[in-house]
C-alpha cells in the first residue's frame, strides 16, 4: 500500500501516523510517496488569489489516478469542500487540538502585543478574527510550511504569528505555544485538527477496509462544519470559521463566524462579525449536512456574502 503525502515535516508526520495505523490495525505493508504540491511552491501570493487550498491536494490526487499511490493523507482543513469526481473520503480520524495558537518570542498573549504590532497569518479567517479582537494590529502575509513560518518569526519579521495548535503538538513543538485561543476568542476553521484519508471512489476495497479507522463523532462534526463552507461558496480560503464543540454529546452545537477582510486584507474598521449558532441532534451525515445548511442560511441572513463568488 502506498500513501501519497506532501513532503513538509508535518505532512510526513501525518502520513507516518496513518502508516502506523494501517500496519498495526490492518496488517498492511505501507510505503510513503513524498510529493511537492503547487501550494508548496507558490509562496509569494495568498492562497485565496491563486486557487485556494486545493493546490495542496491536486498532485496527490493525480498520483491516485495514475496508480502511483493508493491513498492520500490530508489535513482536512486543506481539502476542498467538494472533492473532484472520482475521489472520496474513506475516513476521518480523531481530531487533535482544533484551536489556533499564538506563537511569539516576546509576548505571552494577544493583549500583551503593543499597538500596531505585526502579526503573521495568510488566513482570511484568522485575519478577521484577529482584527475583531485587536483592530490596531498589522496583519502581514505568512506562507510556507510550519518550520518556515517559525523561522520567519525567529528572524524578527513578525512580533507574533498564529498557527494551528494541532500541527505544533504533532511535531513536539507545543512549547512554542504562548497562548491557545479558546473558541470564544477565535473560532477554528472547518475541519481544523482532523486528518482525512482520500481514495479513488472506485476503490471499494479501500473504502470498506478504512471505514474501521474512522472516528465517527469527528467525522460527523467536520461534515457539518464543511457543509457551512460549501453552502457559503465552497472555497477553503473564505473569512469563515465553523466549529462544533464536544461532538460526542447528543446535541451538537455548530458555531460559525464571518468577517469582512477588506480590499487591502487588513479588515474593515468597525465591521462586526456575522455570527450563527445552531444546535441539533446529529447521528448521520444527512443530519450533519442539514445542520451545516441551517447555519449557512443564518450567516447569509445576517449579511455574510463571499465577494469572490458574488
Amino acid at each position: 500500500m502506498v500513501i501519497a503525502t506532501r513532503e513538509s515535516r508535518l505532512a510526513l508526520w501525518q502520513a507516518e501516523h496513518v502508516k502506523a495505523l494501517l500496519e498495526t490495525r490492518l496488517g498492511w505493508q505501507v510505503e510513503l510517496l513524498g510529493m511537492t504540491t503547487l501550494g508548496d511552491q507558490i509562496l509569494d501570493r495568498s492562497l485565496s488569489k491563486v486557487g485556494g487550498k486545493g493546490l495542496f491536494v491536486k498532485e496527490l490526487e493525480t498520483a491516485l489516478i495514475d496508480g502511483r499511490a493508493d491513498i492520500a493523507v490530508h489535513s482536512l482543513k486543506d481539502v476542498p469542500m467538494d472533492l473532484p469526481d472520482g475521489f472520496a473520503l474513506a475516513c476521518v480520524l480523531e481530531r487533535e487540538d482544533p484551536r489556533d495558537a499564538l506563537v511569539s518570542n516576546d509576548f505571552s498573549s494577544l493583549d500583551e502585543l503593543p499597538p500596531g504590532a505585526v502579526v503573521g497569518t495568510s488566513s482570511l479567517r484568522r485575519l478577521v478574527l484577529l482584527k475583531h479582537l485587536r483592530p490596531d494590529l498589522r496583519i502581514e502575509p505568512l506562507r510556507g510550511n510550519l518550520d518556515t513560518r517559525l523561522r520567519k518569526l525567529d528572524e524578527g519579521q513578525y512580533q507574533a504569528i498564529v498557527l494551528a495548535a494541532a500541527g505544533l503538538k504533532r511535531l513536539g513543538l507545543a512549547s512554542r505555544i504562548r497562548h491557545a485561543f479558546e473558541p470564544e476568542q477565535m473560532l477554528p476553521a472547518a475541519g481544523q485538527g482532523a486528518l482525512g484519508i482520500e481514495v479513488r471512489a472506485d476503490r471499494q476495497d479501500l473504502l470498506t477496509a478504512l471505514a474501521g479507522l474512522a472516528h465517527q463523532p469527528t467525522w460527523l462534526a467536520v461534515t457539518a462544519e464543511r457543509t457551512v463552507s460549501r453552502a457559503m461558496g465552497g472555497s477553503c480560503s473564505m473569512p469563515l470559521a465553523a466549529f462544533i464543540r464536544a461532538p460526542q454529546s447528543a446535541q451538537m452545537r455548530l458555531e460559525a463566524a464571518w468577517g469582512e477582510p477588506g480590499v487591502d486584507g487588513q479588515g474593515v474598521a468597525g465591521a462586526p462579525l456575522v455570527r450563527a449558532d445552531q444546535r441539533a441532534a446529529v447521528t448521520s451525515f444527512a443530519e450533519a449536512e442539514a445542520l451545516g445548511e441551517q447555519v449557512a442560511a443564518a450567516l447569509r441572513a445576517g449579511g455574510a456574502v463571499w465577494a469572490a463568488n458574488s
